[in-house]
């Protein structure tokens, strides 16, 4: 059994984020900052991503002030509080395949220092060189303390609801970590 580390390559690794509420849905990305993946002949064991909550970027919103005043708004205590929390992680607790090609990988995510489980299913190649996972994650928010609004605490919000899950599309490479 031979056991690799995978560390995951920034420059080749992206998340992008879809947002939806009433009216329609706002997209954007954010960075990875770190990660780590452990592999035991090929199969994937272990695994760390740590997200740059202070990257967050959105793409549909081309006015500047108005794509500068909805990103600190997302920075803000209604949302991310980027300030006090400027990571959050993902860290992988097992990695199943399944009959359709892809792993159904399970976690711990953490988001304003509150951690739940979720799980997705990822399509995940690899080889003795390199690893690429992507995978789409689906979070409710309100597990977070994200509620602005939220249909689920404040009523009457008619066409400014927000809905309460956002969507995660993570695409990382790792490369083998080689021992100095």
């Amino acid at each position: 059994m031979e056991t690799q580390n995978f560390k995951l390559e920034r420059a080749k690794s992206n998340i992008d984020w879809i947002g939806r509420k009433v009216t329609g849905s706002h997209n954007g990305t954010i960075d990875v900052k770190e990660g780590i993946f452990v592999f035991n002949n090929g199969k994937l064991l272990e695994g760390k991503v740590v997200i740059d909550t202070t990257s967050l970027k959105i793409l549909d919103i081309t006015d500047p002030n108005t794509n500068a005043q909805f990103a600190g708004h997302l920075a803000s205590d209604d949302f991310f509080n980027s300030t006090e929390y400027p990571e959050a992680q993902f860290v992988i607790t097992s990695a199943i395949p399944n009959n359709s090609g892809k792993t159904h990988v399970e976690g711990n995510l953490t988001i304003k220092g509150i951690t739940h489980a979720t799980a997705f299913d990822a399509l995940i190649n690899s080889n003795d060189d390199n690893v690429t996972l992507a995978g789409k994650i689906i979070i409710d928010r309100t597990k977070y303390g994200i509620k602005f609004r939220s249909g689920n605490f404040f009523k009457d919000l008619g066409d400014t609801l927000i809905h309460n899950e956002f969507e995660l599309n993570v695409y990382v490479t790792a490369s083998k970590e080689l021992i100095a």
